[in-house]
């Protein structure tokens, strides 16, 4: 395993840092999750089977393969074990407000004196430095202050603010979380040099979503409106068919002209505004109108075989509620059935990666509260 012999106490909750740790334990670090008494507030997101035991399906969608260890560090015999616990550490994680962290006395330098060589991750709302600094940080500010809730609005032309509905911010800043954490391992291998990494929410979210709607105003003084185009055109929508709609995307010349001729619409070159290749794809808005007319003359299933088959990327609009039933995930094992213990059977979800020397191993099951403290203090020994 890639990871293995790098132990990662990690005492990050909800969704952010728990990401991260998730895939650092499929590629085989030991990740142990502290806890405070009443567990991770992540543990009470949807029904679980044994409600006393706060197993919901979030928690365990994010704590495959971790230890768990219920501590309150206020309480010095707990605040001792953590002290143990930090010392035959390698990475140390949290989300803890910097200066709650130094009351607790788990800071940097306070860490650092422990082990001299850790990899200390702050996973904070607002990068320090800045007026937000010290901030809350929850995925709907952050969606909200990147400029993501006007991307909808810009699509559909409905004015109000709107939030994607995902938790997109928290799980692309825990893959930011991830990568910052093999960094800095791989640095101190190199270095035999610890450090303290700062993975600020805000500024890893609007660093992805500003890689394409940063667009005309990259440049200085701005060329063009923020907001990329293509992802903003209110026409480029899943196409209706017979029965249900359809992605389409016909991303080059030879993919519009080979779609058109697919559809057996070919005539609608005969438009002065698609008359030549630079014509369809300025006027690509319109076009998408076009492909609307058509589609409906067939089935989903017919156009994705049919498009597929000549080059034409499509895929069915599939219901959130059966992606269970994917051909293509089924096939290649995205789900993987388990059965917990004291919880019973349920699906997760290993890490997609493919590594062509060492295979992901199957992580333990999501622990409950506590699940491993009384071994994880014995092998601490006397403290």
């Amino acid at each position: 395993m890639m990871l293995e012999g790098i132990r990662i106490v990690d005492m990050t909750t909800i969704v952010f840092g728990p990401y991260a740790t998730q895939m650092l334990a499929d590629m085989g670090a030991e990740v142990i999750k502290v806890e405070a008494p009443g567990g991770d507030q992540t543990r009470q997101f949807g029904r679980s089977r044994a409600a006393a035991r706060q197993m919901g399906p979030v928690h365990c969608t994010l704590n495959r393969g971790k230890r768990a260890i219920a501590l309150d560090l206020k309480v010095s015999e707990d605040a001792e074990t953590m002290r143990h616990l930090l010392a035959a550490a390698d990475v140390f994680i949290h989300n803890v407000r910097g200066e709650a962290m130094e009351r607790l006395g788990f800071g940097y330098e306070t860490v650092r004196s422990l082990r001299g060589d850790i990899v200390y991750v702050h996973c904070q709302g607002f990068g320090s430095g800045g007026p937000y600094a010290g901030l809350q940080a929850y995925d709907d500010v952050i969606q909200a202050a990147t400029g993501t809730a006007t991307l909808l609005p810009r699509a559909d032309g409905n004015p109000a603010p709107r939030y994607l509905p995902s938790l997109v911010a928290d799980k692309v800043a825990g893959l930011y979380g991830a990568q910052a954490v093999l960094g800095a391992l791989v640095h101190r291998l190199r270095s035999g040099e610890g450090q303290f990494v700062e993975v600020p929410l805000f500024e890893s979210f609007a660093h992805f979503m500003l890689q394409e709607h940063l667009f005309g105003a990259a440049f200085d003084p701005p060329l063009e409106p923020a907001g990329y185009p293509r992802q903003i055109d209110p026409n480029r929508q899943p196409f209706p068919t017979a029965d249900g709609y359809v992605s389409i995307v016909p991303y080059t010349p030879a993919t519009i002209a080979k779609l058109f001729e697919l559809l057996g619409a070919t005539e609608v070159f005969d438009d002065p505004r698609f008359a030549t290749p630079m014509d369809r794809l300025r006027n690509i808005s319109a076009l998408y109108g076009e492909i609307a007319r058509f589609t409906p003359a067939r089935t989903s299933a017919e156009w994705v075989r049919i498009l597929n088959a000549g080059g034409v990327p499509c895929m069915p609009v599939r219901d959130l509620d059966a992606i269970r039933e994917d051909p293509h995930l089924a096939a290649t094992g995205f789900f993987r059935a388990r059965t917990h213990p004291e919880e019973g059977d349920y699906v997760e979800m290993p890490l997609p990666i493919r590594f062509g020397v060492r295979a992901v191993p199957d992580g333990a099951v999501p622990p409950r509260i506590d699940a491993d403290g009384e071994a994880i203090r014995a092998e601490l020994g006397p403290q």
